[in-house]
């Protein structure tokens, strides 16, 4: 079957989501990709038939989204990318004739699949916002941010034939033609074995988040850290921090032998060390409902907390309680990838019996 992927460019995790469908879906069909941002990049280096398109893209300051800068540098990328946009569609449409569409929260491969009447396939860990209810606690002080990001996540995607959400909570779907499936892991993160060493990997990409190196220096462990100073082409040492210049291979190590993990709201991060049975401390970024929303379920489960801020005290807190998490992480089972390859593939064949 002819397959048209679309990938939304903002956050990695979308496109290492995409990657490890796209990977199976190739052995059988014949699949092309949009994508923007850095998804396009990183899938590009991947597969073949990977297009460029302009995508949506959040700007952050003090660990918060910047609504003005959001807006201004999406405008400017709108002038330039809407022309390239309607080619690839022209193009799309002459030469490669999808016959399905699959989209992890890009608009693009929606709109086509809309245009052209095709069926669509919604896969991504957004939709859990607006397609699944949720208990007061949960939304409780965010009320007004929840219902703005159900009205975003509800206009991205309407109207798809089936959606796929990507969890590891439970909760209640209220719309019809959805599923939850477990999150979608990839292979390296697959194939890693848990150990329990003694430092705290930490995921922080905000320069401002207030004084994370004196609480970490606090805490008494040994810190590796990620994404605080990208400008690294080689470890630095600090005492007892060790800042990371950013290396798949040795993040998925330190991931794989911490003793906690420390970072924001992220769902792709947070899905990888509750596989791993890993307990999480999350600092949602501001302005991220979704990444609130992950944060509190996480704790409701036992296996984290979530936290406005990371100072000393709530980091301390927070070590003094890894044994709980610890108990409560292991009763967290997920077999890979089965489920949610076994509802794509279902999908798809029951699009080729009506076809035939």
């Amino acid at each position: 079957m002819r397959i048209l992927y679309g990938v939304v460019g903002e956050g990695m995790g979308h496109a290492t989501r995409s990657r490890v469908i796209l990977e199976h879906l190739t052995q059988s069909h014949d699949v092309h990709v949009v994508a923007s941002g850095r998804a396009f990049d990183y899938l590009k280096a991947r597969f073949s038939g990977v297009h460029r398109i302009f995508g949506y893209t959040l700007a952050y300051e003090d660990n918060a989204v910047h609504a003005l800068k959001t807006v201004l540098e999406n405008l400017q990328g709108a002038v330039h990318g809407a022309p390239a946009n309607v080619l690839e569609y022209v193009q799309l449409a002459r030469n490669f004739r999808p016959e399905a569409i699959i989209t992890d929260f890009e608009s693009w491969s929606y709109l086509f699949g809309r245009n052209h009447r095709l069926p669509i396939l919604s896969i991504d860990n957004m939709q859990v916002i607006n397609r699944c209810r949720h208990p007061p606690e949960i939304i409780q002080g965010h009320e007004r941010d929840f219902e703005l990001s159900r009205a975003i996540v509800k206009a991205k995607v309407p109207g798809a034939s089936r959606y796929l959400i990507t969890t590891f909570f439970d909760a209640l779907v209220r719309k019809e033609r959805t599923s939850l499936v477990p999150p979608i892991l990839r292979p390296e993160i697959l194939a890693a074995r848990p150990d329990t060493g003694e430092h705290l990997l930490v995921y922080q990409t905000s320069t401002s988040a207030g004084d994370l190196p004196g609480a970490l220096k606090a805490s008494g462990l040994p810190c590796r850290i990620y994404g605080f100073r990208r400008d690294l082409t080689a470890p630095e040492i600090d005492g007892a921090l060790t800042y990371q210049p950013f290396s798949e291979e040795s993040f998925i190590e330190d991931l794989r032998t911490c003793r906690g993990v420390v970072g924001n709201g992220g769902f792709t991060l947070m899905s990888e060390a509750i596989y791993l049975h890993k307990p999480f401390l999350s600092a949602p970024v501001g302005g991220q409902f979704e990444q609130v929303l992950n944060a509190r379920y996480l704790q409701q489960a036992g296996y984290g907390q979530h936290a406005e801020t990371i100072d000393a005290p709530t980091l301390a807190g927070f070590i003094g309680r890894l044994p709980d998490f610890a108990r409560a992480l292991s009763s967290y089972q997920q077999d890979g990838n089965t489920a949610t390859f076994g509802e794509v593939d279902a999908f798809l064949a029951t699009l080729a019996t009506l076809r035939a």
